[in-house]
């Protein structure tokens, strides 16, 4: 039993690693191919994305090592466990609260869509980001100062925090303060926007840009409300598995059982897997940049020598704007009336 454990959780880390290496490559190459994602809040997205890049490239592929070839891997006291160890807190830690600031970014264009580019300047963005890794660094350097310690577990193989009584403060300050406040803040702020999506959807509205109005059907509404539901879904399958483990060993001294601990931990690595896939899902502009994005590069592997077609500005532009739902969309539509007199008049 425990020769298949080891090979079926080697197995899923390897196709973990694979897929976050592969989509969040994917994500910076688009991000880097489109001019037009290049925000002010871009650090955001690029610094979840390095960092579950990153997780792909080190952490998953250690734990599918010791899984596959050596389980009983290295001391706990030596610098390569400390140093795993630390990798494994710092870049969980910053992907989670980049993530989180990711999702009040969209909640401000969102919900205060006409205040917005006041609330989110660059230089506010920046200082947001220092201020995220700088608390990261010092949440995973406290292990190495005395606060927590670094030990390798043979149930995980990976290099983890101690999830013992004599660390407790340690890990509850990292799975309070480090997880659990910001995911209950994203799912939090989903659920605000799929209320104001069911509000908006039931009683219709104009969304206006620089040529012209037109109505938004309920199914769009509705649309996003099913993508924030399933992301927060996602969000919580990955980690409360991981988080109920910690804390149950933790705070009764006793270790769970060998199956429970790799599930759970192959589960919240396999978050940096999901992050960048469900970023390019929720946000139409992504999904628009990356059919963008691949239809050139096999346009270019096809045909070589005929130049790229580039799709309309006023088709951007309604992508762009049926992708936000804005409490503020009445408004808009009273200061733009519609431009054609056969656009039905909301209810």
């Amino acid at each position: 039993m425990a020769d298949a454990l080891r090979t079926l959780y080697g197995t899923l880390m390897v196709l973990s690693g694979v897929a976050s290496v592969c989509g969040n490559l994917l994500l910076l190459l688009v991000l880097l191919l489109n001019k037009e994602l290049r925000t002010d809040t871009l650090g955001l997205t690029l610094s979840f994305s390095i960092s579950d890049l990153a997780l792909g490239l080190s952490t998953i592929p250690f734990g599918a090592y010791n899984s596959l070839v050596q389980p009983s891997c290295c001391p706990s006291e030596g610098a390569f466990c400390q140093g795993s160890g630390f990798i494994f807190v710092l870049l969980q830690t910053s992907s989670i609260h980049s993530l989180t600031w990711a999702t009040v970014d969209k909640f401000t264009e969102i919900c205060f869509a006409l205040s917005y580019g006041t609330i989110w300047t660059a230089r506010r963005s920046r200082v947001v980001l220092v201020l995220i890794w700088l608390f990261c660094l010092v949440n995973a350097a406290l292990p190495l100062l005395g606060f927590g310690s670094y030990i390798y577990s043979e149930s995980r193989f990976l290099c983890c925090p101690s999830f013992t009584p004599e660390n407790k403060c340690f890990v509850v300050l990292w799975m309070l303060v480090g997880i659990v406040v910001p995911i209950l803040t994203m799912c939090s702020l989903y659920g605000y926007i799929v209320y104001v999506a069911r509000k908006q959807a039931r009683r219709g509205t104009f969304m206006c840009n620089d040529l012209h109005c037109y109505y938004v059907p309920a199914n769009n509404y509705l649309r996003s409300s099913i993508v924030m539901v399933t992301t927060s879904v996602c969000l919580l399958v990955c980690w409360l598995p991981f988080i109920s483990v910690c804390l149950y060993e933790t705070f009764s001294g006793q270790q769970s059982p060998a199956v429970t601990s790799a599930l759970s931990a192959w589960l919240v690595l396999t978050s940096a897997a999901l992050n960048p896939w469900i970023t390019c899902m929720t946000q139409i502009r992504y999904r628009a940049a990356v059919r963008r994005s691949v239809g050139r590069f096999i346009q270019m592997c096809l045909c070589p020598g005929m130049p790229l077609v580039s799709r309309p500005q006023s088709f951007t532009l309604h992508l762009d704007t049926t992708n936000r739902i804005s409490t503020t969309t009445t408004t808009t539509a009273a200061t733009h009336p519609p431009s054609s007199p056969k656009t039905p008049t909301p209810p």
